[in-house]
């Protein structure tokens, strides 16, 4: 278990004992993040938005009422996608979330970024900079007991 922090990019890492496949699904299927969601600000994603390729939008809504559109700026199946989050309606302020899978024989080792060295408003980045490796593997976990249970079914 790996956690990083850099000046404008979060890293948390840790090896899951599942296979990359299983772990992609549950990040690019929008309606599965609240299971694993770390932070706890996932309230629901409509179904029917799984990711299939950079530019895709997928909507969320948080717990706080807001509506938030995820624009894909990285997708590789099975192993790469990012996303820069928005207000409804609006362009993406420049923080993006990220994940990474590099399955191997001891199972796949899952890399979370918070990258937010884009990010110019204020507001955001006096919140950006609260984040931390700790949050973001908060959300690792989660997401790798999921994935190990649906490995074993």
């Amino acid at each position: 278990m790996t956690e990083q922090s850099m000046a404008t990019m979060i890293v948390a890492e840790r090896l899951v004992d599942a296979p990359a496949a299983v772990i992609f699904e549950l990040i690019a299927d929008p309606s599965q993040q609240p299971r694993w969601d770390g932070n706890d600000n996932l309230a629901e994603a409509p179904a029917a938005q799984r990711v299939t390729k950079v530019g895709d939008v997928f909507v969320m809504h948080n717990t706080s009422g807001k509506t938030k559109e995820n624009h894909v700026t990285v997708f590789d199946e099975g192993r790469a996608i990012a996303w820069k989050t928005a207000d409804a309606g609006t362009t993406p302020p420049g923080h993006q979330w990220g994940w990474e899978l590099e399955e191997s024989d001891d199972g796949t080792l899952v890399r979370h970024t918070y990258d937010f060295s884009a990010l110019t408003d204020p507001q955001r980045l006096e919140r950006a900079r609260r984040m931390s490796p700790t949050n973001l593997m908060a959300s690792i976990q989660r997401l790798a007991a999921l994935a190990e249970g649906e490995a074993r079914r």
